[in-house]
């Protein structure tokens, strides 16, 4: 199970979802990322599989990340691209996303 430590305080989803949420990040990683590349402290490029329901699915669990934290902005570009950019302060949460890309 991921290690949810990088969750910040502020996150508004139940404690005992939170590992099945980031478990959901790991699996579509492990399955459908590319290497991540680490632009800046605050932001991360993944390119995704190319698929229709990869990105649905990536798409989906953005917006339930995005409506937990909102910190978090998911930006979906052509070819499967995914940026996540967050505030200078969220720059942790953005370390434990990479680790789980990775």
């Amino acid at each position: 199970m991921a290690d949810a430590s990088f969750v910040p305080d502020s996150c508004r989803l139940p404690s005992a979802d939170r590992p099945l949420r980031l478990a959901e990040f790991a699996d579509l990683f492990a399955r459908s990322a590319g290497q991540p590349d680490r632009v800046s402290s605050t932001r991360l490029r993944l390119t995704l599989d190319d698929d229709p329901a990869v990105l649905a699915a990536a798409r989906d669990l953005a917006a339930r990340e995005t409506a937990c934290c909102a910190f978090f902005t998911f930006t979906f570009g052509d070819g499967g691209a995914l940026t996540v950019d967050v505030p200078a302060p969220q720059a942790a949460v953005l370390d434990g996303l990479e680790r789980l890309a990775r």
